[in-house]
């Protein structure tokens, strides 16, 4: 049978298409770490022009021409101009994914919290998730939900009335560490691997009382296995992969799976196409699908979930030029993306149906299907945040 443009040939029957169609549209779907809706390849050829020319004044300033465009995708969808911003959340089958705050500092802070606020307020069809029932309630309404995250904590320093005014917010996903050292721990590009610091253990305990949910997908493996023994509550790795598929710094050991697991969390498979497999160029949605079946292997079908982490709300030329010039001050090797390659099977978001395909084409089960594109996520939501 032919298939649509987008869909990834797994040589499915015809039985099994429209399962996974009715699975997929049924079922909660989940990406905790979601840069969508939108993608380069689904922004207008226009729009990309028109926010490179509003970008050039900041040439000058690297790391704010870098995150210019990402920046102007979403004033302007906000303001309506850029129709695809629904159109492709809505086609993605996506229930709720994650719209991020930036804590690199306090201006960033402040700065990410009114980008964030803005794509609720500017949008009747998405809803802030601050409980397990906003995200069904999303479902039940034809609606869909926006997870309130963090990837970095620089800008908390050591106060945690901060952490609280975030939780306030909406904040409910929060990773300990980028990459690199932090007050809190080692990043996973941290040579020292030094774990959780006196001051990461307070931190890491405060956001169990809050009900944040401990995020360790950067983390160095030290400072994960420590977060796992001092958490109350589960702990996940929003966006990682197994290492022993692929040995990447960004992907996490079977002693760090396990031990997430043994918390009752969820490890989260990304879709980048230079942490899964060898060869970016020709990475493939079978790849992703081999990290999440390792995990299952390892820790069993309740552990894993989807947090592609790509591609970017953002535009080609900009991704070059964060490669080139960003990347390797945020602890990346040097040519170690992220870049302008997609997975194939996942070039738009879009397309996210091929994770419930290729799950249908391994030959899980309706149950299992469910937990991995979002019920086990749901599940820690509820568990932590209610």
């Amino acid at each position: 049978m032919s298939l649509q443009s987008g869909l990834y040939d797994f040589n499915l029957t015809e039985e099994q298409e429209l399962r996974a169609q009715r699975l997929h549209e049924q079922n909660i779907n989940i990406d905790l770490l979601f840069q969508g809706p939108l993608s380069p390849s689904a922004i207008p050829a226009a729009v990309s022009e028109r926010i490179k020319e509003l970008s050039e004044p900041y040439k000058d300033e690297p790391m704010a021409y870098s995150s210019m465009p990402a920046k102007w995708v979403t004033k302007l969808a906000a303001r309506g101009d850029i129709p695809e911003y629904k159109e492709e959340w809505f086609k993605s089958g996506i229930t709720a994914g994650n719209r991020e705050l930036h804590l690199n500092d306090m201006e960033s802070l402040v700065t990410s919290m009114g980008e964030v606020q803005l794509q609720f307020d500017a949008n009747d069809w998405l809803i802030k998730a601050l409980t397990a029932g906003d995200i069904r309630s999303a479902k039940q309404s034809g609606k869909v939900a926006g997870i309130v995250t963090a990837q970095e904590t620089d800008a908390l320093g050591t106060n945690l009335e901060l952490l609280e005014v975030l939780h306030h917010f909406g904040l409910r996903i929060l990773q300990l560490t980028y990459n690199k050292q932090n007050l809190i721990g080692s990043g996973c590009a941290e040579q020292a691997n030094g774990g959780l610091s006196n001051f990461g253990v307070r931190f890491v305990q405060r956001m169990n009382e809050l009900g944040i949910i401990v995020d360790t997908g950067h983390c160095g493996k030290q400072t994960t296995l420590d977060a796992c023994k001092v958490s109350s509550t589960p702990v996940i790795a929003s966006h990682t992969g197994a290492e022993v598929i692929y040995p990447h710094m960004r992907c996490k050991s079977d002693e760090e799976i396990l031990a997430i697991a043994g918390t009752g969390g969820v490890i989260g498979i990304f879709a980048m196409p230079w942490f899964v497999h060898e060869d970016p160029d020709h990475t493939t949605i079978d790849h992703v699908l081999d990290h999440i079946e390792y995990v299952i292997r390892l820790a069993g079908v309740d552990h894993v979930g989807i947090g592609t982490d790509w591609p970017m709300s953002d535009l080609d030329w900009s991704l070059v030029y964060f490669k080139e010039h960003i990347a390797p001050k945020l602890g990346f090797a040097p040519g170690d993306g992220p870049s302008t390659e997609t997975v194939a099977g996942l070039e738009k978001y879009s397309t996210f149906i091929n994770f419930t395909r290729g799950l249908v084409a391994r030959g899980y089960t309706d149950e299992d299907i469910a937990k991995i594109m979002g019920g086990n996520w749901l599940r820690v939501f509820e568990q932590i945040c209610g």
